[in-house]
C-alpha cells in the first residue's frame, strides 16, 4: 500500500476518527487520569511494565485513545479487538501471534472494544495469556465491570474510571477540528459561531464522537458560499444535524436501573419535582412504559402502603391505562400517578410487618400448622383432631380476640399494629386530593 494511499484512506474516515489524539498533549479531558503525576500519564511517560487495565466510561470518553496511548509510549504493538464483532477464536490466534512476538522481545498490548460483551467462557479463555504476561490487556466498556467482567479478570487488572467530558472540553476538541488543516475541517472553509459550537459541545452530553459526527455533517451539508467559498454553518443546520436530542440511557445497561432508581428514590423522598424529571428522562430514553408503571406500583406499596390505601389504586389505574393506550398517551397516567405518589404519605410498614413475618416464618419453618387451623376433608382428619376447636369468627365474635392462629411458640407475636402502621407516616401534611 503506497504512502498516498494510506492518507487517501484516512482522510476518508470519519472526522472523529481523524481527530483522534496521537500524543498526550493532543488528548482533551480525563485530567483525573492523564495530569500531572497521575497513574496513566506516570504509566505512558514511564518505563514500567504496563499492567493489565480495564476502562470503564461513557462512549466517546477517550477509551480507546488512551489505549493506543499506552501501547505506543511501553513500545508494545497494538492489537485491538471488537468484542461485538470478535470471538474467541480471534483472540486466540491475536494471543498466537503475541507468544510468538514475545520470542522476539515484543510487547503485546491486546485492546478489546467492548469487553462485557464477551461472556464468561470468552473472558475465560483471555486469562491464561494475561496472567503469563503473553498479553497486557486493556478492556474497554460502558459497563459496569463489577456485573459486566468477570472476577477473575478484574482480580488480574486495574479498574480506572473516564469520566463525561465537560462542555469545555468538547468545546476544545470541536474548535480543534475546525481549524485543523492536516486532519479537519479546514480545507472546506467553515465558519461556525461560537453559539453554534456551544449547542453541539452542550447536546453531545460528554460525547466527543457524537459531537465530532454532528459539526462534519453540518459543515458538509452547507454550500459554500459563491463568492468567497467559506461554508456559513447556521444554527438550524447544526440542530438538524444533531438530530434528536440524545438521552445517556440504555435500555439493557446500567444506566437504566440508575434512572429506575433515582424516580422510586424521589418519589421516596416525596420530591414531586424530582420523580417528574427522572420519569421524563426513563420516557424521552425509550424504557418500557409497562415497567416504569410496575416501579410504581411497587412503590405504592413498599412505601407508603396502608398510610394512604388509594396509592395502589392510582398506581394499578396507571398501569393498566399505560397497557391499554400506550406511550406517547401513556406518560399522562404515568405522570398523574408519580405526582400522587410523590404527594402521598409515606409509610413502609407493610414491608417491615412482612420481613418481621419472614424471620419468625424461616426460624419456624417445620413447625407444624396447629389443628384447629387444619381443613378436616375427610372423616379420618377430622377423627384425628384436624379443625377441632375452630370457631367461626362470623358467628362467634369473640373468636377474633380469644383463638390463637399462629403457631403455640409464636402466641402474642406481632407483626404489624394497626394503629402504628396507619400512622407512621413521614410525610403526615401533604394528603392527596
Amino acid at each position: 500500500e503506497t504512502e498516498q494511499a494510506i492518507e487517501s484512506d484516512n482522510l476518508s474516515a470519519p472526522l472523529a476518527e481523524r481527530m483522534r489524539p496521537r500524543t498526550l498533549a493532543e488528548f482533551v479531558g480525563q485530567s483525573h487520569l492523564v495530569g500531572e503525576g497521575r497513574i496513566l500519564r506516570r504509566l505512558i511517560e514511564g518505563a514500567g511494565t504496563l499492567p493489565s487495565l480495564i476502562l470503564w466510561g461513557a462512549p466517546g470518553t477517550g477509551k480507546t485513545t488512551l489505549g493506543r496511548l499506552l501501547a505506543e509510549k511501553s513500545g508494545a504493538q497494538f492489537v485491538a479487538l471488537s468484542a461485538v464483532f470478535s470471538g474467541v477464536k480471534e483472540a486466540r490466534a491475536a494471543i498466537v501471534d503475541a507468544r510468538e512476538d514475545r520470542k522476539h522481545g515484543m510487547r503485546t498490548v491486546l485492546f478489546i472494544d467492548e469487553i462485557h460483551r464477551f461472556n464468561k467462557a470468552q473472558q475465560d479463555a483471555l486469562l491464561p495469556a494475561v496472567e503469563d504476561g503473553t498479553v497486557t490487556l486493556i478492556g474497554a466498556t460502558t459497563e459496569n465491570p463489577s456485573f459486566e467482567v468477570t472476577g477473575a479478570l478484574l482480580s488480574r487488572s486495574r479498574v480506572l474510571v473516564l469520566n463525561l467530558l465537560t462542555d469545555a472540553d468538547v468545546e476544545t476538541i470541536l474548535r480543534r477540528a475546525v481549524e485543523d488543516e492536516e486532519r479537519g475541517m479546514a480545507a472546506l472553509k467553515p465558519e461556525v459561531s461560537d453559539e453554534a459550537i456551544n449547542r453541539l459541545a452542550h447536546s453531545a452530553h460528554g460525547d466527543a464522537r457524537v459531537a465530532l459526527a454532528a459539526l462534519e455533517a453540518a459543515i458538509e451539508s452547507t454550500e459554500p458560499d459563491s463568492k468567497d467559498g467559506v461554508r456559513r454553518v447556521t444554527l438550524d443546520t447544526v440542530i438538524e444535524a444533531l438530530g434528536r436530542t440524545r438521552y445517556a440511557y440504555d435500555k439493557g445497561g446500567e444506566e437504566h436501573y440508575n434512572l429506575a432508581s433515582a424516580l422510586i428514590k424521589s418519589l421516596r423522598n416525596s420530591d414531586v419535582n424530582a420523580g417528574l424529571y427522572w420519569l421524563a428522562r426513563l420516557i424521552e430514553g425509550g424504557a418500557d412504559p409497562v415497567f416504569i408503571a410496575r416501579r410504581l406500583c411497587i412503590l405504592a406499596s413498599e412505601d407508603i402502603g396502608m398510610a394512604d390505601p388509594q396509592a395502589m389504586v392510582q398506581a394499578a389505574a396507571a398501569a393498566d391505562i399505560t397497557r391499554l393506550i400506550g406511550l406517547p398517551e401513556a406518560l399522562y397516567p404515568l405522570s398523574q400517578a408519580t405526582i400522587y405518589l410523590a404527594h402521598a404519605p409515606k409509610s413502609n410498614a407493610v414491608k417491615r410487618a412482612y420481613m418481621a413475618a419472614v424471620e419468625d416464618a424461616s426460624a419456624t419453618a417445620r413447625e407444624p400448622v396447629p389443628l384447629h387451623l387444619r381443613n378436616a376433608i375427610t372423616p379420618l382428619m377430622k377423627r384425628v383432631g384436624y379443625g377441632s376447636g375452630y370457631r367461626y369468627a362470623h358467628s362467634d365474635p369473640r373468636a377474633k380476640e380469644e383463638m390463637e392462629c399462629l403457631p403455640e411458640s409464636l402466641h402474642g407475636r406481632v407483626y404489624y399494629d394497626d394503629e402504628a402502621g396507619e400512622n407512621s407516616s413521614f410525610n403526615e401534611g401533604d394528603k392527596c386530593p
